[in-house]
């Protein structure tokens, strides 16, 4: 039975704290990126009720600083399932300390696959994308996976029909 992205949506919210940062007193990139991996780890497994193992990290835009002390809220859902992997796609935000506006400062792309307890991949459920950057993100994910596949060598760009339709009317 398919699921739609809401169903795996993932909150992390958390402060940024003096240990947690460069000397230039932002958020340490290595750090955001374990961030991001939980929520989507915990996205993946909403989805698919099972163990979900980081299979790549596709994607990741670090747009804007995030400074000491800022109030930093992740946001990860499923936007795409194939066979036995998910496409999470994480977005990142902050609130400014004084107007409390939240903007948006960085942006990953996942990929997990859901295994048994032997680490055997195992099928997930379909995703049906609702709103209009859903289904945005649901349509670029084949995209994505394909040019993925063609760059480790696991396709043909012959192959990839999605990517070739880009370019050939």
């Amino acid at each position: 039975m398919a699921k739609t992205p809401k169903d795996s949506l993932t909150i992390l919210t958390d402060i940024v704290l003096p240990a947690d940062t460069n000397p230039l007193g932002n958020l340490f990139g290595g750090e955001l990126l374990g961030r991001m991996d939980r929520a989507c780890s915990i996205s993946a497994r909403r989805h698919s009720h099972a163990i979900v193992v980081t299979a790549s990290v596709n994607h990741v835009a670090f747009n804007k600083a995030v400074p000491v002390g800022s109030v930093v809220t992740i946001e990860a859902k499923v936007s795409r399932a194939f066979k036995s992997s998910m496409e999470i796609y994480v977005d990142v935000w902050i609130e400014d300390r004084e107007s409390q506006i939240r903007s948006k400062v960085n942006e990953g792309i996942y990929t997990f696959v859901a295994v048994d307890k032997n680490g055997k991949p195992i099928a997930v459920p379909q995703i049906e994308p609702e709103t209009a950057l859903e289904k945005e993100r649901y349509e670029g994910a084949l995209r994505r996976k394909q040019l993925s596949l063609i760059l480790s060598g696991k396709m043909k760009p012959t192959d990839a029909d999605e990517l070739r339709a880009l370019f050939v009317g």
